[in-house]
């Protein structure tokens, strides 16, 4: 039996300034609409460096001891399987600056109800905030039901 099996990595991260998230607004391809910064592991590269590379070229803001909260994922049509690595970071250093990735400002996260964020944002919250899951994954099978395990 084939123990192989295609998989995209990527990665995104709840970064926490006292009670205010760090969000972006997303623009372009893809998602739009408001987030957290991250985005795809390049080849080679290590996960926790890969979340400090995206948080840095998206914000401007260099994350230090990013804590991994758990994982998001779920299968593309194609049958490979989409993974985020979750993570929470409070402890950064830099001068926060939006990119063309998307516009960056800090917000609490009672107001989120306010703006257009990803369906299952709020779920995705209660992976970083509460400690006792390790994994979002996404149901297709479910109608795209969010599962938190």
């Amino acid at each position: 039996m084939e123990r192989k099996e295609k998989v995209i990595l990527t990665n995104m991260c709840m970064v926490f300034d006292g009670t205010k998230l760090l969000v972006q607004e997303k623009v372009g391809k893809g998602f739009k609409g408001i987030t957290c910064p991250g985005g795809h592991v390049d080849e080679n590269e290590p996960i926790v460096d890969s979340v400090i590379r995206e948080v840095k070229e998206e914000t401007g803001l260099t994350i230090k001891n990013p804590k991994l909260c758990g994982i998001k994922d779920w299968f593309e049509e194609d049958g490979s399987r989409y993974m985020v690595f979750v993570f929470k970071a409070t402890d950064f250093s830099g001068t926060l600056q939006s990119s063309e990735e998307g516009k960056v400002f800090w917000v609490e996260p009672s107001e989120l109800k306010n703006y257009s964020t990803m369906w299952h944002f709020e779920t995705m919250l209660k992976l970083v905030m509460d400690e006792k899951y390790s994994e979002l994954f996404l149901d297709s099978n479910d109608n795209w039901k969010p599962l938190l395990k």
